[in-house]
């Protein structure tokens, strides 16, 4: 940033893929954002279950 303030990335990658399933930037990442972010993914793609495969 140009003001010189940090920043954070959430970066969410399927290892099985290697598929970017999300990129989050902002100046601070609480844990209720990560959750909701978390959750919306869920809510996306379906959770995957204990073997990597998403179930829907």
């Amino acid at each position: 940033m140009t003001d010189g303030r940090r920043f954070r990335i959430l970066t969410v990658v399927d290892d099985c893929t290697r598929e970017c399933l999300a990129l989050v930037a902002d100046t601070s990442l609480s844990g209720v954002r990560v959750a909701r972010e978390l959750d919306r993914l869920v809510a996306e793609r379906g959770k995957p279950d204990d073997g990597g495969e998403r179930q829907r």
